[in-house]
């Protein structure tokens, strides 16, 4: 996958905002990587702020939606994984600002 899908990629899971913080899922720090195969099968492993987040089904289908838009990307799987663990330093600048975190 060159550079300017992976930017399409994370331009569009900037649209993903999670419900409960209100800051998109990249600033979250949410999203640890981005693969996708030969045929445009796309994989996105991220996590949540929170185990059993009742949300979750949400957003998936929200980053699927988010990616359905990139000509690219043929289909999408959200893996979802604990580890490693969510922290606030994942955080970007933009979202600890937005969310008063020094």
């Amino acid at each position: 996958m060159d550079q300017e899908v992976k930017d399409s990629i994370m331009g569009a899971l900037e649209l993903v905002v999670d419900p409960e913080l209100g800051i998109d899922i990249v600033n979250l720090g949410l999203v640890y990587d981005i693969e996708m195969d030969e045929e445009g099968n796309t994989t996105v492993t991220m996590t949540l702020t929170t185990m059993g987040c009742p949300l979750a089904g949400t957003i998936v289908d929200q980053v699927k939606t988010a990616l359905d838009e990139i000509p690219e990307v043929k289909s999408t799987d959200v893996n979802i994984v604990w580890n490693p663990p969510w922290t606030k330093d994942r955080m970007s600048r933009y979202a600890k600002i937005a969310l008063g975190i020094r």
